[in-house]
């Protein structure tokens, strides 16, 4: 687990290239903020996590635990899961809009498209402080 690696994961640079082609400036990974989001837009007052699958428990077939060692992976994830539920209430009492994207929504080209789509919407709805 020692190889796997916290930033820098290909979902996570195809949504800022996105995000940077379509004018939205931000900061990555900034550790000032719970959770150390791997996208902060300031102007916006929004954080994006792009979360696996697997490492995030989604219920999708990619966050499928494996079969061996099946406790411990259990534990693992349910650990994972309830400190994203504590950065993301974190963030939000502080005034942060907290948006999530999922690896198996960036996988798939349309369902890409869409979920990207979608996520400038919300940002240029987003009122500015």
């Amino acid at each position: 687990m020692s190889k796997i690696s916290g930033k820098e994961t290909k979902p996570e640079i195809l949504v800022r290239r996105f995000l940077f082609a379509n004018g939205f400036r931000y900061r990555k990974n900034d550790k000032r903020y719970p959770g150390k989001p791997d996208i902060v837009l300031p102007k916006y007052k929004t954080v994006i996590f792009v979360h696996g699958c697997f490492w995030h428990g989604h219920d999708c077939p990619a966050g499928k635990l494996p079969e061996s060692n099946k406790k411990f992976w259990e534990e693992k994830i349910a650990g994972n899961v309830e400190r994203d539920k504590r950065n993301k209430a974190e963030l939000e009492n502080s005034g942060w809009k907290v948006i999530t994207i999922w690896q198996c929504e960036l996988k798939n080209k349309e369902v890409r498209e869409k979920t990207l789509n979608e996520l400038a919407n919300t940002l240029h709805n987003n009122t500015y402080q």
